[in-house]
Protein backbone atom coordinates (compact mmCIF):
# COMPACT_ATOMS: atom_id res chain seq x y z
CA UNK A 1 0.00 0.00 0.00
CA UNK A 2 1.33 3.55 -1.09
CA UNK A 3 2.25 5.90 1.88
CA UNK A 4 -0.36 8.32 1.04
CA UNK A 5 -3.35 5.63 0.99
CA UNK A 6 -2.11 4.13 4.31
CA UNK A 7 -3.32 8.00 5.64
CA UNK A 8 -6.19 8.03 4.10
CA UNK A 9 -7.32 4.76 5.29
CA UNK A 10 -9.92 4.26 8.10
CA UNK A 11 -9.83 1.19 9.76
CA UNK A 12 -13.11 -0.14 10.25
CA UNK A 13 -12.24 -3.17 13.38
CA UNK A 14 -9.91 -3.19 16.44
CA UNK A 15 -7.29 -4.54 14.56
CA UNK A 16 -6.78 -2.41 11.52
CA UNK A 17 -6.99 0.53 14.13
CA UNK A 18 -3.99 -1.18 16.16
CA UNK A 19 -2.08 -1.57 12.61
CA UNK A 20 -2.53 1.79 11.72
CA UNK A 21 -1.41 3.17 15.17
CA UNK A 22 1.62 1.09 15.27
CA UNK A 23 0.71 -0.87 17.95
CA UNK A 24 0.71 -4.66 14.76
CA UNK A 25 3.93 -4.14 12.88
CA UNK A 26 4.26 -7.44 11.61
CA UNK A 27 1.69 -10.31 9.85
CA UNK A 28 3.56 -12.83 12.63
CA UNK A 29 1.54 -10.82 15.60
CA UNK A 30 -1.61 -11.30 13.60
CA UNK A 31 -1.37 -15.12 12.76
CA UNK A 32 0.21 -16.53 16.01
CA UNK A 33 -2.63 -15.30 18.06
CA UNK A 34 -4.97 -17.18 15.72
CA UNK A 35 -6.33 -14.07 14.42
CA UNK A 36 -7.39 -13.26 10.80
CA UNK A 37 -7.16 -9.79 8.94
CA UNK A 38 -11.04 -8.52 7.85
CA UNK A 39 -9.51 -5.61 6.01
CA UNK A 40 -7.25 -5.70 3.05
CA UNK A 41 -5.30 -2.30 3.93
CA UNK A 42 -3.95 -4.49 6.88
CA UNK A 43 -2.19 -6.72 4.32
CA UNK A 44 -1.28 -4.15 2.38
CA UNK A 45 -0.10 -2.25 5.10
CA UNK A 46 2.36 -4.81 6.84
CA UNK A 47 3.31 -6.78 3.44
CA UNK A 48 3.32 -4.15 0.90
CA UNK A 49 5.96 -6.20 -1.38
CA UNK A 50 2.76 -8.69 -2.77
CA UNK A 51 2.38 -9.84 -5.90
CA UNK A 52 -0.19 -11.22 -7.47
CA UNK A 53 -1.30 -13.82 -9.80
CA UNK A 54 -4.09 -14.62 -11.52
CA UNK A 55 -4.54 -18.58 -12.37
CA UNK A 56 -7.35 -18.61 -14.39
CA UNK A 57 -10.74 -17.08 -15.16
CA UNK A 58 -13.53 -19.43 -16.30
CA UNK A 59 -16.89 -18.51 -17.86
CA UNK A 60 -19.84 -20.16 -15.67
CA UNK A 61 -23.30 -20.24 -17.20
CA UNK A 62 -26.45 -20.97 -14.94
CA UNK A 63 -30.07 -21.70 -15.92
CA UNK A 64 -32.84 -19.36 -14.23
CA UNK A 65 -36.46 -18.51 -14.81
CA UNK A 66 -35.71 -15.46 -16.08
CA UNK A 67 -33.05 -16.57 -18.39
CA UNK A 68 -29.43 -17.00 -18.82
CA UNK A 69 -26.83 -16.07 -16.19
CA UNK A 70 -23.49 -15.67 -16.95
CA UNK A 71 -20.60 -15.10 -14.44
CA UNK A 72 -17.02 -15.17 -13.98
CA UNK A 73 -14.68 -17.43 -11.41
CA UNK A 74 -11.66 -16.37 -10.80
CA UNK A 75 -8.85 -18.08 -8.88
CA UNK A 76 -6.10 -15.57 -7.81
CA UNK A 77 -3.00 -16.07 -5.54
CA UNK A 78 -0.74 -13.97 -3.82
CA UNK A 79 2.90 -13.76 -2.02
CA UNK A 80 5.92 -11.92 -1.66
CA UNK A 81 8.34 -15.00 -2.53
CA UNK A 82 9.55 -14.94 1.03
CA UNK A 83 7.23 -17.28 2.61
CA UNK A 84 4.02 -15.56 3.10
CA UNK A 85 1.29 -16.94 0.57
CA UNK A 86 -2.58 -16.66 0.14
CA UNK A 87 -4.65 -18.11 -1.88
CA UNK A 88 -8.60 -17.40 -2.68
CA UNK A 89 -11.60 -18.12 -5.87
CA UNK A 90 -14.60 -15.87 -6.34
CA UNK A 91 -16.91 -15.37 -9.18
CA UNK A 92 -18.69 -12.20 -10.00
CA UNK A 93 -20.87 -10.99 -13.20
CA UNK A 94 -17.92 -8.70 -14.41
CA UNK A 95 -14.00 -9.88 -15.06
CA UNK A 96 -12.90 -6.72 -13.57
CA UNK A 97 -13.79 -6.44 -10.68
CA UNK A 98 -13.97 -10.53 -10.05
CA UNK A 99 -10.51 -10.52 -10.68
CA UNK A 100 -9.99 -7.57 -7.78
CA UNK A 101 -12.63 -9.20 -5.46
CA UNK A 102 -10.56 -12.58 -5.80
CA UNK A 103 -7.18 -10.93 -5.50
CA UNK A 104 -8.32 -9.15 -1.97
CA UNK A 105 -9.67 -12.64 -1.03
CA UNK A 106 -6.51 -14.15 -1.15
CA UNK A 107 -4.82 -11.28 0.96
CA UNK A 108 -7.29 -11.88 3.31
CA UNK A 109 -6.55 -15.43 3.54
CA UNK A 110 -2.17 -15.54 3.47
CA UNK A 111 -0.76 -17.66 5.80
CA UNK A 112 2.96 -18.17 6.83
CA UNK A 113 5.02 -20.91 5.51
CA UNK A 114 8.32 -22.94 7.27
CA UNK A 115 10.73 -23.48 4.71
CA UNK A 116 14.19 -25.31 5.41
CA UNK A 117 16.69 -27.44 3.77
CA UNK A 118 15.60 -31.09 4.57
CA UNK A 119 17.06 -33.04 1.70
CA UNK A 120 19.50 -35.13 3.02
CA UNK A 121 21.31 -34.34 -0.55
CA UNK A 122 21.98 -30.87 0.66
CA UNK A 123 22.17 -30.06 4.16
CA UNK A 124 23.36 -26.38 3.65
CA UNK A 125 20.49 -25.50 6.02
CA UNK A 126 19.48 -22.25 4.08
CA UNK A 127 15.52 -21.61 3.41
CA UNK A 128 15.34 -22.70 -0.08
CA UNK A 129 13.03 -25.97 0.27
CA UNK A 130 10.09 -27.37 2.31
CA UNK A 131 11.71 -28.67 5.59
CA UNK A 132 9.89 -32.12 5.52
CA UNK A 133 7.85 -34.12 2.66
CA UNK A 134 4.20 -32.74 2.97
CA UNK A 135 0.96 -33.30 1.19
CA UNK A 136 -2.11 -31.61 0.59
CA UNK A 137 -5.67 -32.39 -0.91
CA UNK A 138 -8.65 -30.59 -2.24
CA UNK A 139 -11.13 -32.91 -3.75
CA UNK A 140 -9.99 -35.26 -5.60
CA UNK A 141 -6.36 -33.77 -6.65
CA UNK A 142 -3.77 -35.08 -4.16
CA UNK A 143 -0.23 -32.56 -4.45
CA UNK A 144 2.76 -34.24 -2.39
CA UNK A 145 6.27 -31.69 -1.72
CA UNK A 146 9.75 -33.41 -1.23
CA UNK A 147 12.48 -31.70 0.12
CA UNK A 148 14.97 -30.88 -3.17
CA UNK A 149 19.14 -30.06 -3.04
CA UNK A 150 19.56 -26.42 -3.72
CA UNK A 151 19.88 -25.72 -6.94
CA UNK A 152 17.20 -28.22 -8.50
CA UNK A 153 14.57 -25.85 -8.76
CA UNK A 154 11.03 -26.43 -9.09
CA UNK A 155 9.94 -29.77 -10.20
CA UNK A 156 6.58 -29.25 -11.05
CA UNK A 157 3.65 -27.67 -13.24
CA UNK A 158 2.65 -23.91 -14.22
CA UNK A 159 0.40 -24.10 -11.35
CA UNK A 160 2.02 -25.67 -8.63
CA UNK A 161 5.14 -23.65 -10.11
CA UNK A 162 3.29 -20.69 -9.63
CA UNK A 163 2.24 -20.90 -6.11
CA UNK A 164 5.75 -22.09 -5.20
CA UNK A 165 7.68 -19.50 -6.36
CA UNK A 166 5.25 -16.82 -4.89
CA UNK A 167 5.64 -18.62 -1.99
CA UNK A 168 9.26 -18.33 -2.13
CA UNK A 169 10.42 -22.04 -2.54
CA UNK A 170 12.86 -22.36 -4.74
CA UNK A 171 13.64 -26.38 -4.77
CA UNK A 172 11.30 -29.15 -4.30
CA UNK A 173 10.17 -32.15 -5.86
CA UNK A 174 6.84 -32.60 -6.40
CA UNK A 175 4.09 -35.46 -7.38
CA UNK A 176 0.54 -35.39 -8.01
CA UNK A 177 -2.53 -37.82 -8.42
CA UNK A 178 -6.12 -37.19 -9.25
CA UNK A 179 -7.72 -34.70 -12.06
CA UNK A 180 -5.08 -32.44 -11.86
CA UNK A 181 -6.92 -30.64 -15.12
CA UNK A 182 -9.05 -28.91 -12.84
CA UNK A 183 -6.95 -25.65 -11.82
CA UNK A 184 -8.79 -24.14 -8.69
CA UNK A 185 -8.36 -28.12 -7.12
CA UNK A 186 -4.24 -28.17 -8.36
CA UNK A 187 -3.99 -25.09 -6.98
CA UNK A 188 -5.55 -25.19 -3.51
CA UNK A 189 -4.18 -28.72 -2.98
CA UNK A 190 -0.57 -27.33 -3.76
CA UNK A 191 -1.88 -24.77 -0.70
CA UNK A 192 -2.74 -27.02 1.62
CA UNK A 193 0.31 -28.73 1.38
CA UNK A 194 2.39 -25.49 2.33
CA UNK A 195 -0.11 -24.93 4.85
CA UNK A 196 0.89 -28.33 6.46
CA UNK A 197 4.35 -26.95 6.88
CA UNK A 198 3.29 -25.17 9.86
CA UNK A 199 1.15 -27.84 11.22
CA UNK A 200 3.61 -30.63 11.91
CA UNK A 201 5.34 -30.76 14.71
CA UNK A 202 8.91 -30.37 14.64
CA UNK A 203 11.86 -31.57 16.82
CA UNK A 204 14.36 -29.94 18.62
CA UNK A 205 17.08 -31.47 16.00
CA UNK A 206 15.27 -30.17 13.07
CA UNK A 207 14.17 -27.01 14.22
CA UNK A 208 17.26 -25.17 13.68
CA UNK A 209 16.92 -25.90 9.97
CA UNK A 210 13.35 -24.20 9.40
CA UNK A 211 12.09 -20.64 9.37
CA UNK A 212 8.85 -18.84 9.25
CA UNK A 213 7.65 -16.09 6.80
CA UNK A 214 9.83 -13.39 5.78
CA UNK A 215 12.49 -14.64 8.14
CA UNK A 216 13.88 -16.52 5.16
CA UNK A 217 15.49 -13.73 3.19
CA UNK A 218 17.83 -12.90 4.98
CA UNK A 219 19.08 -16.43 4.79
CA UNK A 220 20.56 -15.92 1.50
Amino acid sequence: MKEESIEEWKPRTGLGKKVKEGEITTLSQILDRGLRPREVEIIDALVPDLEDEILNVNLVQRMHRSGRRLSFRVTAVVGNRDGIIGMAHTSGGEVAPSIQKAINAAKLRVIEIRRGCGSWECGCGRPHSVPFQVTGQKGSVRVTLKPAPRGLGIAASEIPRTVLELAGIEDVWTSSKGQTRTTINFALATFDALKRTTQMSVGESQSDRIVMGKIGGEGE
